[in-house]
C-alpha cells in the first residue's frame, strides 16, 4: 500500500467518529491497534523460528483472527466489532496471566492494555481504521522500514497533541547525542524516562553501523533498557522497538524514581545513559526520601539527575538534556547536584543550545551536559574534573527561532560537531561563544554554570496581524493543556461533566 497517505487515511477516517475528540486521543487509539498489528507480524517470525511457539494472547484475541479481513464476507464490524473490542478482547489482554518466568516479549502485551483506552464509538469506521492498518506488509523488508519513518511521523505529532509533546525530543538532538557518545558493541545504554524511545532508537540506528557478526547483531539485540512511567508514551516505545528488530525490548512501564538510589548495585548500572529528563514537575515527598538528602530536590529533573549518577558505571558516559534553572539555580539541592557532578565525574561539556528547540510544546531554554564517571587527567585533589568547556549553538542562519514547521535539524548541530575535536575560546568584544573553566574557578563562583550565554535579544514588536496569529497558537496550546488537565481530574473522580 501507499504509505505517503497512511496517517491521512486513519485521520480522516477518525475525525467523523464522536469517541475521539482531539489529536492525542486520536494517537493513542491508533498505538495499541499498530502495536497488535506489529506484534502479530513479530508472532508469524517466532512460529517458523520455534515449533514450540504458543501466543500469550487468546486465539480469537490475536489480530489474524478478528482484525484481519480474509475477503469471506465474515469480518466483523457495526455494532459487533465494537462489543468484541469492548468486552472481549481489552478485557482478556487486562486479564493475560504472567509470571516471573514469561518472557519479556510476552508481558509486553498484559502491560501495553494495562492502561490502554478504546475511544472509538462507531463500529464501522473502526473497521475502516483496521483495515488501513492491516494493509501494512510489515513482512515486507522494504514496506517496514518505509513504515518506520511513518511511525516518526506520528510522533512528532505527538507535539501538537497537548502536553503529549513532553515524550517527543526533536530527532536531532537525539541522533546528535548518540552520535557523540559514539556506542561501541557490547555497551549497554539506559534512559530511564524514555518516552517514545528517541534515544533508544538513535542509539540503536548509531550501534547498527557497527555490528559486523551475528555475535555483534545479538549484543546490539540486548543494549538498551528504559522506563517510562506513563503508559501511552511506553506504548509507543515498545512499538517503536519492535520496528526496530528488538524482539524482547528491555522497557519497563515504571516509575525510575521510586526506589533508593544507594541500593544501586555495579549490576543496575550502565556504560551510556541518553536522557531528556522531565523537567517542570514536582514529586512527592515520599519520593524524594528515595535520594541523599542534601539532594532531595522537589524538582523532577534534578532527582533524575541524581538518579542517572548512580546508575553510571565507572568510565561510563552520559550526555543529559538539562533546562537553564540547572545550571544556575541556587537552592540547596541544586548546589549540592552540580558539587557533586564537579567532584565524582569528570563533567567535561555544557552545551548551550538555542531557544525554541521544542516548540511548540515549550520555549524554556535547555542545555545539553557531557560526562563521564572517570577522573580527568590533571584534576586537583578531591575533584574528577580539572576544567569544563562552554559552548553556545546559535540559531542557523535563515531561522528566528525554530517551529512545528522549521524544527531543528541534525545539520544544525554540525557547528558542535566541527568544533568538538577541535576545542577553541571564541570570545569576541566581551561575546563569550566558547571558553573553557577550570574546576577551581567554577566552585568560587559557587558552581555557576551559566556560562556563554545567548546575547540578550530587544524586544521584536510584531505587526498586529503576526501577533494576533502568534496569541491563538499560544492560547491553543494552553487549551488543550487545560483540557487534558481537566479530563484526567474526571477520571480519577469518576464522572465526566458535559459542557454545551
Amino acid at each position: 500500500m501507499s504509505l505517503s497517505n497512511f496517517v491521512k487515511r486513519i485521520r480522516n477516517i477518525m475525525r467523523n467518529d464522536a469517541g475521539i475528540s482531539g489529536d492525542a486521543q486520536r494517537i493513542e487509539q491508533m498505538a495499541w491497534m499498530l502495536f497488535l498489528k506489529v506484534y502479530d507480524e513479530k508472532e508469524n517470525d517466532w512460529e517458523m523460528d520455534s515449533d514450540n511457539f504458543k501466543s500469550i494472547i487468546p486465539e480469537e484475541c490475536r489480530w489474524r483472527n478478528w482484525a484481519h479481513d480474509d475477503g469471506s464476507g465474515n469480518v466483523l464490524t457495526g455494532d459487533d466489532l465494537l462489543n468484541f473490542v469492548n468486552n472481549t478482547l481489552f478485557t482478556k489482554l487486562k486479564e493475560i496471566e504472567v509470571t516471573p518466568e514469561t518472557p519479556i516479549r510476552q508481558t509486553i502485551v498484559k502491560t501495553m492494555f494495562e492502561d490502554a483506552n478504546q475511544y472509538m464509538k462507531d463500529g464501522v469506521q473502526l473497521r475502516q481504521v483496521l483495515n488501513v492498518i492491516d494493509g501494512l506488509n510489515l513482512g515486507d523488508y522494504e514496506e517496514s522500514h518505509a513504515f518506520g519513518e511513518i511511525y516518526e511521523t506520528l510522533l512528532k505529532e505527538m507535539q501538537a497533541a497537548g502536553s503529549s509533546g513532553e515524550f517527543y525530543t526533536p530527532r536531532a538532538l537525539t541522533d546528535f547525542m548518540a552520535q557523540i557518545v559514539s556506542p561501541k558493541i557490547g555497551e549497554t545504554m539506559a534512559d530511564f524516562a524514555c518516552g517514545t524511545g528517541g534515544f533508544i532508537t538513535s542509539w540503536l540506528n548509531t550501534l547498527d553501523k557497527r555490528v559486523k557478526t551475528a555475535e555483534d547483531r545479538e549484543k546490539y539485540n540486548h543494549s538498551v533498557y528504559g522506563i517510562e512511567k506513563k503508559q501511552f508514551p511506553y506504548m509507543l516505545c515498545v512499538t517503536n522497538l519492535l520496528l526496530h528488530g528488538i524482539d524482547n525490548p528491555l522497557v519497563y512501564h515504571d516509575n525510575s524514581l521510586i526506589k533508593d538510589v544507594l541500593n544501586y548495585t555495579d549490576d543496575d548500572k550502565f556504560d551510556v545513559i541518553l536522557m531528556n529528563p522531565p523537567y517542570g514537575g514536582n514529586e512527592k515527598s515520599d519520593v524524594k526520601s528515595h535520594f541523599p538528602s542534601d539532594m532531595r530536590s522537589s524538582e523532577t529533573a534534578d532527582l533524575f539527575m541524581v538518579l542517572i549518577m548512580y546508575r553510571l558505571k565507572e568510565k561510563g558516559r552520559a550526555a543529559v538534556i538539562v533546562p537553564d534553572g540547572f545550571l544556575f539555580g541556587t537552592d540547596n539541592a541544586k548546589l549540592a547536584i552540580r558539587v557533586k557532578l564537579l567532584k565524582d565525574f569528570n563533567l567535561h561539556t555544557i552545551i548551550r543550545l538555542p531557544g525554541k528547540v521544542f516548540a511548540p510544546y515549550t520555549d524554556i531554554a535547555t542545555n545539553i551536559i557531557f560526562f563521564n564517571n572517570e577522573i580527568a587527567d590533571g584534576a586537583p585533589d578531591g575533584y574528577s574534573t580539572k576544567e569544563t568547556w562552554f559552548y553556545r549553538l546559535d540559531m542557523p542562519e535563515g531561522y528566528k527561532h525554530f517551529s512545528k514547521t522549521k524544527p531543528m535539524k541534525l545539520e544544525h548541530t554540525a557547528p558542535i560537531s566541527e568544533w568538538w575535536n577541535d576545542r577553541k575560546e571564541i570570545i569576541s568584544d566581551g561575546d563569550e561563544k566558547s571558553r573553557r573553566f577550570s574546576v577551581e574557578e567554577l566552585i568560587a563562583s559557587d558552581c555557576n554554570f551559566d556560562r556563554c550565554k545567548f546575547p540578550k535579544e530587544e524586544e521584536e514588536v510584531l505587526p498586529p496581524k503576526q501577533l494576533l496569529e502568534e496569541y491563538y497558537k499560544k492560547r491553543k496550546v494552553l487549551e488543550h493543556q487545560i483540557d487534558k488537565t481537566l479530563q484526567e481530574i474526571q477520571d480519577i473522580l469518576g464522572f465526566k461533566i458535559d459542557i454545551d
